[in-house]
């Protein structure tokens, strides 16, 4: 099985990336589309919009720890498969959904396909030792940076030929890689390592409570949630920013999260096997977060755009605590217990995702306004800094002098 196991691993980052691809795909043309089922209004577009994107977030938050926990119980090559079967048909479905009931329910079906996540990145830490795993981790996020940058110029340019077309691409890729999966993928958890589904811990709040239960995780479940709500601030807020602040148009807006896509997967992707090594999972949450809030700093006080892109770059040196935070959790959990992890972790981005998106627009909104006083339009960047300045004082509360993390256990080979 050896032999196999760069495939399935080809495999598992595709599925991540067309995660994040069938999201971009869709993101330019969904507004439209909806906006086509009633009739041009606007107004009640946006809010069927809002809908929709709360939706696809509350779907992942619930159903993660479910995947991940039929993965423990059952393995993760049949809960992958299956998932990446059922997204491929899901997109098809929306892509000749007759009416708005049949696309919302098409989108929420996408939110528990979704969430396959918790599997997938289970069955990494399956196939890799525990001190590789930060490494290992940092594709995951290479992969998503990648998706972001094809998806939305995928979706715009397939959109302007037909709004169902983007759908279709997205279908015919994920059953495509289905069908790949079926004669690479290897089950990564042996038998004798699985243990029984229990409602009660894929239930996404005592999930959520299992991370926090056991020893030194309530420090790093912290810095972590701090990292994601700062990401999702960042996410929902620079294009209206952009575009606010310095009269960026929408072909700039895209360039702009093209380099912050190429810049977060050239980090994640490849200079984190080189930084991790040196400088340890611990030293690499303080890096990144330190990293991180000088970013926001310059974004948030910026005047013009050039300055804001040109942070980006050392601002994507964030995206190596990410991984070492998530390494150190797993060492906290044994083979059989990695896509409960896995859940929980998927739960949490989820929170995040419904979180942060309110509280940057609420700002923006607040003090973005030339009209109002204090006009303060770097405002959610401030915000995002300041939650991870919170992050970098909890790891520091943390580690200072901490024992390190249990190690896990060998993991028996799988090849």
């Amino acid at each position: 099985m050896s032999s196999r196991r760069p495939a399935s691993t080809t495999f598992i980052l595709v599925t991540l990336l067309l995660d994040t691809l069938g999201i971009g795909l869709v993101v330019p043309i969904l507004p439209r589309l909806i906006g086509n089922f009633l009739g041009g209004d606007v107004a009640e577009a946006s809010r069927y919009y809002g809908a929709f994107i709360a939706s696809y977030a509350v779907m992942q938050f619930g159903f993660a720890p479910i995947l991940g926990g039929l993965s423990d119980r059952f393995g993760r090559r049949s809960v992958l498969l299956l998932s990446q079967l059922g997204g491929g048909l899901d997109y098809l479905l929306m892509a000749f959904a007759p009416g708005l009931g049949w696309l919302f329910f098409g989108r929420v079906v996408s939110g528990i396909t979704g969430a396959r996540f918790a599997a997938a990145t289970a069955y990494i830490a399956d196939v890799t030792p525990p001190e590789r795993r930060a490494q290992s981790f940092g594709l995951v996020g290479a992969a998503f940076g990648v998706g972001f940058v094809l998806g939305p110029a995928m979706g715009g340019a397939l959109g302007e030929v037909s709004l169902r077309l983007p759908f279709l691409a997205a279908a015919g890729l994920n059953l495509a890689n289905f069908l790949y999966g079926v004669f690479v993928l290897p089950e990564s958890l042996p038998p004798e390592k699985r243990r029984p589904f229990s409602f009660r811990r894929a239930n996404p709040f005592s999930s959520l409570a299992n991370l926090v239960r056991r020893r030194g995780l309530l420090g790093v479940t912290a810095i972590a949630m701090s990292a994601i709500l700062a990401q999702q601030i960042l996410q929902s807020t620079w294009a209206l920013s952009a575009q606010g602040r310095f009269g960026w148009s929408a072909l700039e807006v895209g360039l702009s999260l093209t380099v912050v896509g190429l810049a977060t997967a050239v980090v994640q992707g490849g200079l984190i096997r080189a930084i991790m090594p040196r400088l340890g999972e611990r030293r690499a949450v303080f890096v990144g977060t330190l990293a991180s809030i000088g970013g926001f700093l310059v974004m948030g006080l910026a005047d013009r755009g050039w300055i804001v892109v040109a942070a980006v770059v050392p601002f994507a040196l964030r995206g190596i605590a990410g991984p070492a935070a998530q390494a150190l959790m797993s060492r906290e959990f044994g083979a059989s217990e990695q896509g409960q992890l896995q859940g929980s972790l998927a739960s949490l981005q989820s929170v995040g995702a419904i979180v942060g998106p309110l509280l940057g627009g609420g700002l923006l909104a607040r003090f973005a306004d030339r009209d109002r006083s204090p006009y303060v339009p770097g405002a959610p960047f401030f915000a995002a800094a300041l939650l991870d300045l919170v992050g970098l004082a909890l790891a520091w509360r943390l580690f200072r002098g901490g024992a390190p993390p249990r190690p896990e256990p060998p993991a028996a080979s799988s090849t």
